[in-house]
């Protein structure tokens, strides 16, 4: 082998350090980048015409601490397609901001006061309640943390090398943020989408709050089936003596069952349907109910349920979406036998407690335990089975939900303008997935929608602008269907009053809007209209505006109204995310508040965005509110607005070596700052660049560094050695660039252009076309591929190699080595910005000629140099055919050197034939420099010449004073042999297959049969030539 490039370059190039070393280059470049504004985006150069946006909004990270490596894989990834586009001429908008993340940021900051032994959130509530402003106290400190760690996100973004405009920064609780969320309930208030209903919610007894259908994880845990006995009784109360047994996994929610269901088809049990049971320990009698969703018993049956079924299902309306159901069709109650924490509570509707009081504040694990032995003592417990079955969890505290009755505030999703904007969106490909097979879940999870619980028992959040009160009508107060039972309290400013607050009315709708809701159970329609009745309370809701509409509020809690104390759902303002960070609804007020002039241009230049890079476990809680709100809230009447973004890509999950997710909690997680530490910034990207394919999650083998007690991968080796070949190679040629004795800056025509130089200008061509035709297709990894194979294999390991004796002299290499090296540099830079730009800043000063077909654009930094333009007429195949022949004859005589032992100084005679010697003639040297070939002869091979095969043609070698060793050439045959043979199979075997044959592309058949053919060539060349040994 040729001396390496980093022995070559022993004299570094002007301006260039003997090593790189990534730590001591990437602050200046990234002061650089911030002295010069170069990512700030002009909304003018949009609306003009001048340029052609291109825009990417953040997925706003929490505040709840730094980020982890999934953050730097997808910011990562954003960063290649903004900077692509910036090279491209796109005027580019990468926006930046961070979520509030109202469950999580209230809970780790809970967290970290109580360990340091400081007053945490249970104080703040009993201060609250002692009137001491407990909830504004613990509010500053969350909103210190979220400042706080903000600063952190922002500066590990930087680290990483993420371009944003950086002076448009967002949270989702800034001011604008805050007037957007305000104005969206309100329409949706006053649009009659939004409601307060009692309902059964998916309840966090951890973080003590309600979470939407979306954010609950199912796990599969093993537990029993329990068959318990309810005696029948009679009319009076009386036990007969007969008992109906129910299976469930859940005993503790037996105290809040009010009925037992059977379904009406079966036989056996429908004599029950009518009669009534006594509920052991409690007392309540119940009746049994018909109703066709109880699964009928059948153990041979295939269906799980049917296996463990009794055929008698207890009916607890307050703890079971499908009892709940149950429940409305018939008209039970609902009692709830639990308190926030899940504890077994006679606080919260439950009345009847009786014997059962022994329960009483129990955890529903203990209350489960203590319920099955009681059941048992008394002799009614007939048996347990192992089950296995999913259960759901919440995704924030992890711990199992608990189906819980209580008054929640509701968007009406399912209504068309909502749901049926965010489907047709997609249907008619206004929004497309990357990869499409997304597309399925995004719709499968519409098609299954119910209403959204939007509201959360939290203080950190947007709070819901809504002030309520409760007013009693007694029973000479006439009302009718529809009518509003409390008109609004005379106001010395009516009409601005009518402005500022929303209000529903049955028949009529007017911008002051009240909604009456009785406190019943219900459907949306069952809650709004008032039921005529002779006593009731009513509690009226009242939407404000406007957060400045002090007056208003003011004059509200003169006549007893006050504030709904909860949150909204972190992902309603996150819906709004598109919008809001473009000043939405109010660009004007934005501006003042932000002191950013251009403000009311974002939203009209840049939404919709281009793009949102996202990950898979998040398209139903914020890839479809997005569409949603976008649609429906920059709609006209019937007329939906505007898409958020074309293009939705669901980048790959980053899990470990055994294919774990990476957590704090196993101890597998990888720092990115650790890695910049150890890589460099560079050296991440591209690896992560590299790993992220469209097919499957990334694997990340993690070992510890037992120097420093850090998580790291050897994954990450293969970005920082690509590195370090890039900066080696630069070098390089920079040197020799600045060496060259014969200069011309004359514009080298492809006329003038030998073989290894039209190979070279080809091989860049094709990758400029390949990667932009992978960032279209977000194929990150062939992006890196391409990359990787056009700097390290092409350029270093054979142009460089190539043309090292001749290009001091030569123009015209000069010329391809200059431009050639700065068209990688300028596709290499979305990937590897930081060490581009400084190589970048060097290959600037050096001067060659330009060529014919090759367009380089000068930029003060890489980062806003034009996007290299090469002519498709570059692209020579013929050149690359003949170049890959001579690549692989070099390749196969520097096997052979290195079996026999033949070092490469040793100069050699090639023996070929005549049509591969012209081959060689046309290469200009290359294969007589890059294997040291001192001749090249056709006639007959001198004695104890060494043969070797290449595509079927029969060749030899020969040094002076090497005699060939007939044992190791035999042994190497054999290899060869055995080598080749199981090639042959394999190719065999797959075109024998005729799932392969019949389903793949012709062209890649073609090219198999093809292979197979030149295997079995060299297969019998090689057996031939161990005969003749």
């Amino acid at each position: 082998m040729p001396e390496s490039l980093a022995q070559s370059a022993a004299e570094p190039a002007k301006g260039l350090p003997a090593k790189y070393v990534p730590s001591e280059h990437e602050d200046a470049v990234r002061a650089r980048w911030d002295a010069s504004g170069a990512f700030h985006a002009d909304p003018a150069k949009v609306l003009s015409g001048e340029r052609k946006p291109y825009c990417i909004l953040i997925p706003p990270p929490n505040v709840t601490g730094r980020l982890h490596l999934g953050h730097a894989l997808n910011n990562t990834l954003q960063d290649i397609l903004v900077r692509a586009h910036r090279m491209m001429g796109f005027e580019t908008l990468w926006m930046p901001g961070t979520d509030h993340a109202a469950i999580s940021t209230q809970a780790v900051v809970d967290k970290r006061l109580i360990e340091a032994g400081k007053p945490a959130l249970k104080d703040y509530k009993r201060m609250e309640a002692e009137g001491k402003n407990g909830r504004e106290q613990f509010l500053k400190l969350v909103l210190d943390w979220s400042k706080e760690y903000e600063g952190h996100i922002t500066e590990q973004l930087k680290l990483m090398g993420c371009s944003c405009d950086w002076a448009r920064q967002r949270f989702t609780m800034d001011e604008i943020g805050q007037r957007a969320v305000r104005e969206a309930f309100f329409r949706l208030f006053k649009d009659g989408l939004i409601y307060r209903g009692k309902r059964l919610v998916n309840w966090d007894p951890a973080t003590q709050t309600a979470l939407a259908d979306d954010e609950v994880e199912m796990q599969e845990i093993d537990g029993f089936f329990f068959y318990m006995k309810y005696p029948v009784v009679d009319a009076g109360g009386k036990e007969t003596g007969e008992f109906v047994t129910v299976a469930t996994t859940r005993p503790e929610t037996y105290l809040g069952d009010t009925a037992v269901a059977v379904n009406p088809d079966d036989a056996e049990r429908a004599k029950f349907i009518g009669k009534k049971v006594k509920l052991p320990f409690v007392g309540r009698v119940i009746p049994v109910i018909g109703d066709d969703y109880v699964v009928k018993p059948d153990p041979k049956s295939t269906d799980a349920k049917a296996q463990y079924a009794s055929g008698f299902l207890k009916v607890t309306p307050a703890h079971d979406p499908n009892d709940w159901e149950i429940g409305m069709r018939h008209g039970l109650e609902a009692i709830n036998v639990m308190g926030p924490d899940a504890a077994i509570s006679d606080q919260h509707g439950w009345t009847d407690v009786g014997d059962a009081k022994q329960f009483v504040g129990l955890s529903r694990e203990d209350a489960r335990k203590a319920i099955v032995r009681a059941f048992k003592d008394a002799g009614l417990l007939e048996k347990q089975r192992d089950y296995r079955h999913a259960v759901g969890h919440s995704y924030r505290s992890h711990v199992p939900i608990e189906p819980w009755l209580s008054d929640q505030w509701y968007c009406k999703v399912t209504d068309e303008k909502l749901v049926g904007w965010a489907q047709e969106a997609v249907k008619q490909e206004r929004v497309t997935f990357h990869p499409e097979r997304y597309e399925k879940t995004y719709s499968n999870w519409h098609e299954n929608l119910r209403d959204w619980c939007i509201s959360r028992q939290l203080w950190w959040g947007h709070r819901i602008p809504v002030w309520t009160t409760s007013r009693s009508f007694g029973p000479n107060y006439e009302v009718e269907e529809g009518d509003i039972l409390v008109p609004l309290p005379p106001a010395p400013h009516t009409d601005e009053f009518i402005r500022r607050i929303a209000q529903y009315r049955a028949e009529e709708r007017l911008d002051v809007q009240m909604v009456s809701v009785e406190g019943v159970t219900g459907t949306w329609e069952d809650v709004i209209p008032v039921r005529p009745g002779p006593h009731r309370w009513t509690l009226v809701c009242m939407c404000v505006r406007s957060e400045d509409d002090v007056e208003i509020v003011e004059y509200l809690e003169r006549f007893g109204y006050q504030r709904d104390p909860d949150v909204l759902d972190t992902w309603f303002s996150s819906g709004l995310w598109p919008m809001s960070t473009m000043g939405w609804p109010d660009a004007e007020q934005a501006a003042a508040d932000t002191g950013i002039a251009d403000m009311p241009q974002l939203l009209e230049a840049f939404n919709p965005t281009d793009v949102l890079c996202t990950a898979r476990e998040i398209i139903t809680l914020w890839v479809s509110r997005m569409v949603m709100f976008n649609r429906y809230f920059l709609g006209e009447g019937d007329a939906p607005g505007r898409v958020p973004y074309r293009d939705v890509f669901i980048h790959a999950m980053i899990q470990d070596g055994e294919g774990r997710k990476m957590s704090k909690s196993l101890g597998n997680g990888v720092d990115p700052l650790d890695i910049i530490h150890s890589h460099g910034a560079d050296g991440m990207r591209f690896t992560l660049c590299h790993m992220t394919t469209n097919t499957q999650d990334v694997r990340m083998p993690v070992e510890r560094d037992e120097g420093t007690g850090k998580n790291t991968s050897p994954k990450f080796d293969l970005g920082r050695n690509f590195v370090t070949k890039l900066f080696n190679a630069a070098k390089f040629a920079i040197s020799k660039l600045n060496e060259a004795e014969a200069r011309s800056d004359a514009k080298v025509t492809r006329g003038e252009l030998s073989l290894v130089d039209r190979w070279m200008l080809s091989r860049v061509a094709r990758t400029v076309m390949g990667i932009e035709n992978a960032l279209k297709g977000y194929s990150f990894n062939e992006i890196a591929t391409h990359l990787y194979d056009v700097l390290w294999r092409d350029y270093c390991d054979w142009y460089l190699e190539s043309v090292k004796p001749t290009v001091s002299k030569s123009p015209v290499q000069q010329a391809v080595l200059r431009q050639g090296l700065d068209v990688i540099v300028r596709l290499l830079h979305p990937v590897c910005p930081f060490v581009t730009e400084v190589l970048f800043e060097q290959l600037r000063a050096v001067k060659a000629g330009d060529i014919e077909g090759v367009t380089l654009g000068d930029g003060a930094m890489c980062c806003v140099a034009p996007w290299p333009q090469v002519d498709v007429a570059l692209v020579d195949e013929q050149a690359e055919r003949t170049f890959e022949t001579l690549r692989g004859l070099t390749e196969a005589m520097r096997q052979l050197r290195a079996q026999h032992g033949i070092g490469f100084k040793t100069p050699i005679v090639l023996y070929t034939d005549a049509k591969t010697k012209a081959l060689i003639d046309q290469g200009g040297g290359v294969v007589q420099t890059l294997a040291n070939v001192g001749g090249v002869s056709t006639a007959a091979r001198a004695s104890g010449a060494l043969p070797f095969t290449y595509e079927g043609t029969e060749h030899a070698i020969f040094a002076e004073g090497q005699e060939a060793d007939a044992g190791a050439l035999k042994a190497q045959l054999e290899e060869t042999i055995k080598k080749l043979m199981k090639d042959v199979g394999a190719l065999e075997g797959r075109l024998n297959n005729k799932g392969y044959t019949d389903k793949a592309p012709a062209h890649l058949v073609q090219q198999t049969r093809d292979q197979l053919q030149q295997k079995q060539d060299e297969l019998a060349a090689a057996k031939k030539r161990l005969g003749e040994l």
